[in-house]
């Protein structure tokens, strides 16, 4: 999630203006983490389920982003909650 939050730290073979509009590429999770393209794809998509990232997809290829407003609720709830 901290690669998501500040994509232009982590991932540079992509246009900065590109990480704030569609996201990271799941090739460069695979890429960056040195697991299959599959499994890089599953556990973004257990992320996507929870609602912490969005997707895009532009041709074949689905791009993740985190999901401020999904971080912004679970911060409030547990500011109230604890």
């Amino acid at each position: 999630m901290e690669w998501l939050k500040e994509p232009e730290k982590h991932f540079s073979s992509q246009e900065v203006s590109d990480f704030q509009k569609v996201g990271v590429c799941v090739t460069q999770f695979h890429e960056k983490l040195n697991v299959t393209q599959s499994t890089a794809s599953q556990h973004l998509s257990i992320l996507h389920r929870a609602g912490l990232v969005t997707t895009s997809r532009r041709g074949k290829w689905t791009y993740y982003k985190r999901n401020e407003e999904a971080f912004h609720q679970l911060k409030e709830m547990i500011g109230h909650e604890i």
